[in-house]
């Protein structure tokens, strides 16, 4: 029962009593009544000339032609007083009123029953739709050739293109591998982190091999309802087989594909359900029927082992955050949607963006069009792809934020120790830019550009970070004296010991406690509790805790001494940067080789007036976080 029949239900009701309440004579419809000893004294004054008697209700008119009504009693002599009058008398039709009262008297309670089963369906429903639609999947149907997404569409993930490329030919033309007996793989595993783009590239295997495309998420089949889930299974791959070959994409499949026996009870849950019959369903269909299940997550870990052995998920394909090439690649796609100026090098942007996903460089093509408008130009120049990517790694410029002469000079200094420890220490990363502007919850900013993609990091590295996470806190003592240290380095303290932890802790890269593990699993076990947590002794955590305090004084040390070694450098740095309020790596360059630095290049983009007074900085990538240095 959907809205318009139940407003017709109503409707009818409505009319229904409308017309109950219209069955007396519209032409006796009267504003006031008399009382019956009244009316029957005007009779007998020969003052009534009409009357109209509807089941104990007399309707009439005075010889003036005064309308009246009255309440009758049971009285057998009026008829016979109203002929004598010369009274003209009609009488409503007996049956019609009983039929219109009846109606009148049972339609309110039926509209109320007919409005709590409504509402009542609708709940069971899910919100719509009849009750024999309440175990349908909820799925998102694309019929042949509707998936206009290919291949070329897909940037920054070229192994996986590969290896999914022998599906589309399977889809195409199964029989050349069923002639020498080869069986595709029935369910491929996409994994990668979020925004690498999982879900475009299963779209784009449909769009390839031009079939049907059903597309559902993995919490859509878990309810609160016992079985449902698992009919909705059924249901989802009993139209897969109608519309074979096809492909069937479930998008975070951890939802419904967890471990099973980690919940309350034994685990014996609506979800575990949903995920037996989700292993049955896969396991009933051959491989020649035609039907792909892909299925996209980025918690691999948490999945049941019998949902990953082969004849299910038989095939893991890894979608992994873009090298420097993959995001050249990838912006280019998401460029040509947008009018740009000439000449924009996509090169720079790539390497300035380390560790951005796709969905990372498809924001900030979009950040680049909007700083665009905003200055009212119809183009997209290379200083706004700047202006995006800074905005992006580092946060919003709050200019409207109002910082003291003393608050400016400290934020100066600040960051001027983190860029020339940066500059000084072993194998750390260059830096791209220091701005004492504030950007999202900082007050000023150092920005670490890598030169090169890295996988690993060696232990010197991670020591030179460390020393360079310090360098801000060392710079207000050196100027300031230990009393007046801020507390702007919370954040740099915060990274600074979960960084050392994780080298002794985590990575073994302690010569006293050892190479051993002993950090827990992350979202592991029942709870969020670590499943694979190392036991250890007392004397051992310990061990551990002193270790952790001896990499942190060491390279605190470190910082402190190249600082006071730089001293000069420090107060050059920073009354640049109260001049220029940001600088870019060659004023930087300047600074540190004794020349002065050169004024930056004029900026044609008027600055946004679109800035808020605050809040948070936008989520940054895993690897970003280790690119920014903040206050």
């Amino acid at each position: 029962m959907n809205t318009k029949i139940v407003a017709a239900v109503i409707a009818v009701g409505v009319g229904v009593m409308f017309l109950a309440f219209s069955m007396t004579n519209q032409e006796f419809d009267v504003r006031y009544g008399i009382s019956y000893s009244d009316f029957l004294h005007k009779v007998a004054d020969k003052e009534i000339t009409e009357v109209y008697i509807d089941h104990g209700v007399i309707f009439g008119k005075t010889v003036d032609d005064t309308p009246f009504k009255t309440d009758s009693p049971d009285d057998p002599g009026l008829m016979g007083d109203l002929i004598a009058n010369d009274v003209k008398i009609t009488a409503a039709p007996r049956e019609k009123g009983s039929l219109g009262r009846t109606l009148l008297s049972w339609t309110p309670f039926l509209l109320l029953i007919g409005v709590w089963i409504y509402f009542m369906r609708r709940m069971q429903s899910g919100g719509g739709g009849s009750p024999m639609k309440f175990s349908k999947a909820k799925t998102k149907t694309f019929t042949a050739g509707q998936v206009k997404v290919k291949f070329k569409d897909v940037a920054g993930v070229d192994e996986a293109k590969e290896e999914v490329g022998e599906i589309v030919d399977f889809l195409r033309d199964a029989e050349r591998f069923n002639k020498v007996g080869g069986r595709i793989p029935r369910g491929v595993l996409m994994v990668g982190s979020p925004g690498t783009g999982k879900t475009l590239l299963a779209k784009a295997i449909a769009g390839e091999a031009e079939v049907p495309f059903f597309s559902i998420s993995g919490s859509d089949f878990v309810e609160m309802f016992v079985g449902v889930g698992a009919s909705r299974v059924r249901d989802l791959f009993a139209e897969a087989k109608k519309a074979a070959p096809c492909i069937v994409f479930i998008d975070e499949i951890d939802a419904v594909g967890r471990k099973r026996g980690a919940g309350i009870g034994g685990g014996n849950d609506e979800r575990e359900q949903t995920l037996n019959q989700l292993l049955v369903e896969m396991d009933g269909f051959e491989g020649t029927e035609g039907i792909i299940v892909i299925a996209a997550t980025n918690r691999p870990d948490v999945l049941d082992n019998a949902l990953l052995r082969p004849g299910r998920f038989d095939r893991q394909v890894t979608v992994p955050l873009p090298d420097i090439r993959g995001r050249e690649h990838i912006l280019k796609v998401h460029m040509r949607k947008i009018p740009r100026a000439e000449g924009i090098d996509t090169k720079p942007i790539a390497r300035g963006t380390p560790g951005f996903s796709g969905a990372d460089l498809a924001n900030l093509v979009n950040e680049a069009a909007l700083t665009a408008a905003r200055a009212r130009r119809e183009i997209v120049t290379m200083k706004d792809f700047e202006k995006a990517k800074d905005k992006i790694m580092m946060g919003a410029e709050r200019r409207s934020m109002v910082l003291s002469e003393k608050e400016k000079e400290i934020t100066a200094y600040h960051e001027a120790g983190h860029t020339i420890v940066g500059l000084t220490v072993p194998e750390h990363d260059p830096v791209h830019k220091v701005s004492i502007i504030p950007r999202g919850r900082a007050l000023g900013v150092t920005m670490y550009l890598p030169e090169e993609d890295r996988v690993s990091y060696s232990k010197r590295r991670l020591e030179s970070q460390l020393s360079s996470l310090f360098g801000g806190r060392i710079a207000e003592e050196l100027i300031y004296g230990v009393d007046s240290v801020t507390t702007g380095a919370s954040n740099d303290i915060q990274r600074a010991t979960d960084l050392a932890t994780n080298m002794v802790k985590k990575w073994g890269l302690s010569a006293i406690v050892g190479p051993l593990a002993f950090a827990e699993e992350e979202g592991g076990g029942f709870l969020g509790q670590g499943h694979n947590e190392k036991p250890m002794a007392a004397s051992t955590a310990e061990a551990i805790d002193s270790e952790i305090k001896a990499l942190i004084q060491k390279n605190y040390a470190v910082s402190k001494k190249i600082l006071e070694k730089e001293l000069d450098t420090l107060h050059r740095m920073a009354a640049a940067l109260m001049e220029y309020e940001t600088l870019d790596k060659h004023q930087i360059k300047d600074i540190m080789e004794g020349r002065a630095p050169q004024p930056p290049e004029s900026d044609e983009t008027p600055p946004s007036t679109t800035h808020g007074e605050g809040g948070d900085s936008p989520q940054l990538s895993p690897a970003m976080r280790n690119i920014t240095e903040e206050i």
